[in-house]
């Protein structure tokens, strides 16, 4: 049963490096829905515009134009996929960056479903903290299936351009998109 009007999602990547593998995530998780999850839509949001977080840009209540648009994407969306690298044990700072500006009053964050994928070494801890964060913000993220992906080890997940092309892990995506569609509907009331 098709969802009335199609599951809004914005995808963050936490690395600006255009050819990341984090990026790669991205990229083919909205091919996924693009072509086998008709009623999600997908769309990447670039985190690189917004300045530092500093509250000294907030006047009167409004942010700077590249926050305020950031912002209203994620007021708009249903649902939130993160592409989380790990730098020192943790979510990297553009992430953060962008966690903190829409979790500025009014949190914008609060009662979307999300996943987080990594790409990289594999390390859990970046999700973790990134989940730990999400529990203040009132960020519900699916619990299953997790998804890690270690880059270097073989067999190659991504050509030279950072673009997945491991059917296994397209596959393993593909089902973290459905649980967090299922997610997004149950949250919203609409369970199948």
């Amino acid at each position: 049963m098709a969802a009335a009007q199609p599951i809004k999602v914005v995808a963050l990547c936490g690395s600006l490096r255009r050819a990341s593998y984090n990026r790669g995530l991205v990229r083919a998780a909205t091919e996924i829905c693009n072509e086998s999850i008709k009623d999600v839509q997908m769309e990447y949001v670039d985190i690189s515009p917004l300045p530092f977080l500093n509250t000294d840009l907030e006047v009167n209540g409004t942010y700077p134009p590249e926050v305020e648009g950031f912002r209203q994407k994620i007021r708009q969306a249903d649902s939130i996929f993160f592409a989380a690298p790990e730098n020192n044990y943790s979510v990297s700072a553009p992430l953060k960056n962008a966690i903190d500006w829409a979790s500025r009053p009014p949190n914008v964050w609060a009662d979307k479903a999300a996943a987080v994928v990594t790409a990289g070494g594999g390390s859990p801890r970046a999700q973790y903290h990134l989940r730990q964060i999400g529990v203040f913000l009132d960020l519900h993220f699916i619990n299953k299936p997790e998804f890690f992906l270690n880059a270097f080890q073989p067999p190659q997940k991504f050509d030279s351009d950072g673009n997945l092309i491991d059917a296994d892990s397209k596959e393993r995506l593909k089902q973290l998109l459905f649980s967090l569609r299922a997610f997004t509907l149950r949250l919203q009331g609409k369970a199948e």
